[in-house]
């Protein structure tokens, strides 16, 4: 065997072994499955979630009640007085105003809600990297298949040539020629299986250790999704994108902490209950323990709530604006790929496929040159590759609008 023949047969075969050894093909909802279980951060957002559940029931709890006791040794300073151990126990409850606690318990709420959301946005940006890995493997494992058949089309071309130049029916000059092409054949399939397990690396990366180190997936990237009109869009994604929920949460929640700083600059009550006792009296005494704020008006606490919850609106106000044109540019690339999807498949591939064919004819009666095949092949190969190409951008549109929407019922079918 030709050195230039086992180079390339060994890259054949390391694509074949790639696949085959691979267990059985996953679909893109076993994926998500998967990436729900195995990735970490779930469970890290998930503990957020618990954390904030705690500070609700932490908001609602009552203060503790506050026991003092001392002791000591009575001596008397006046002649007829006993002498004797006494001692002191009180007990100080601070009361709760209504106001307050309702504002702390809601503030407690908010935070749990905006958490919560913080979680559906989180596990909706895991769903589009799961899916956005998928295809894009999918992508690669295409051009890879393109590249072999390509490279298998050529190495047929260069034995062809080579008897014709062995016979004297052709130039050695064609054999040279296209033993470059099959040089730059072998490279395009070896950079098309490292893109291959590239791609593989970044999907498993996304779904977890659950997921074994060699495997295979199960899919299409030749569907076209379809899409509601804009303005649908533009309304779906202000009402229910979890991100601008979030930050709506938090803005209600930043509203309520300026009130509840507010609160506090009421005075604040506690009852308190003495009872001392020495050799000769028993006092026991009742009374009320408030807080006057006369130099400490909470200025500062309140200036920075106020200010974080400027902040927050700013940032939601932001976060509309930027996402509406994200919604509108991906549209709009949802729109050129799928044209550009429907042309190659429909008319430029096709014909690519046809004027190889014709080429190849000609070639074979002698009517053409070698050239003039091997531009055929450079046309059909870059049409082929276009066609992945504008797929590949089709979907990752339509996640991206997904992504936007984080509403599940739209985008890509496996």
């Amino acid at each position: 065997m030709k050195p230039i023949t086992l180079l390339i047969t060994s890259v054949w075969l390391a694509g074949i072994w790639s696949h085959a050894s691979a267990a059985q093909p996953y679909t893109l909802d076993q994926l998500l499955s998967l990436a729900m279980q195995g990735n970490k951060n779930v469970e890290a957002t998930a503990a957020g979630v618990e954390a904030a559940r705690a500070g609700v029931t932490t908001a609602g709890a009552y203060p503790n009640p506050e026991v003092e006791y001392t002791a000591g040794r009575v001596r008397a300073r006046a002649p007829g007085g006993v002498p004797g151990d006494g001692e002191t126990v009180s007990i100080t409850q601070r009361l709760d105003l209504p106001s307050q606690r309702y504002l702390r318990q809601e503030m407690a709420r908010k935070t749990l809600s905006a958490t919560t959301a913080g979680q559906s946005q989180f596990i909706n940006e895991l769903a589009g990297q799961v899916k956005r890995g998928f295809y894009e493997t999918l992508r690669r494992e295409a051009e890879l298949e393109a590249a072999l058949e390509d490279l298998s089309l050529t190495q047929q071309l260069y034995d062809r040539a080579q008897v014709r130049v062995d016979v004297g029916d052709a130039p050695k000059y064609e054999a040279i020629r296209v033993s470059a092409e099959l040089l730059n054949a072998q490279k395009n399939s070896q950079s098309a299986l490292l893109r291959v397990n590239q791609a593989k690396s970044f999907l498993r990366q996304q779904v977890g250790n659950v997921l074994p180190a060699t495997f295979s997936i199960a899919g299409r990237m030749n569907t076209i999704p379809t899409m509601p009109a804009l303005e649908t869009l533009r309304q779906t994604m202000l009402s229910g994108n979890h991100e601008l929920n979030q930050y709506r949460l938090e803005l209600q929640r930043a509203d309520m902490a300026v009130d509840y700083q507010r609160s506090l600059r009421m005075p604040t009550i506690a009852l308190k209950a003495t009872s001392a006792r020495d050799p000769e009296v028993r006092d026991t005494q009742f009374g009320v323990v408030m807080s006057l704020p006369l130099w400490d008006r909470n200025r500062g606490p309140i200036n920075e709530a106020s200010a974080n919850a400027m902040r927050i609106r700013s940032t939601l106000e932001a976060r509309e604006f930027e996402m509406t044109q994200r919604l509108d540019s991906s549209y709009q690339q949802f729109q050129i790929a799928a044209s550009q999807v429907d042309a190659l498949q429909s008319g430029i591939v096709r014909q690519a496929e046809s004027a190889l064919r014709v080429a190849e004819a000609a070639y074979r009666y002698g009517e053409r040159g070698i050239i003039d095949y091997l531009d055929a092949q450079r046309v059909l190969r870059t049409a082929r590759n276009e066609l992945i190409a504008a797929q590949f951008d089709l979907q990752v549109a339509a996640i991206e609008i997904e992504r936007l929407l984080a509403n599940s019922s739209t985008g890509t079918a496996p």
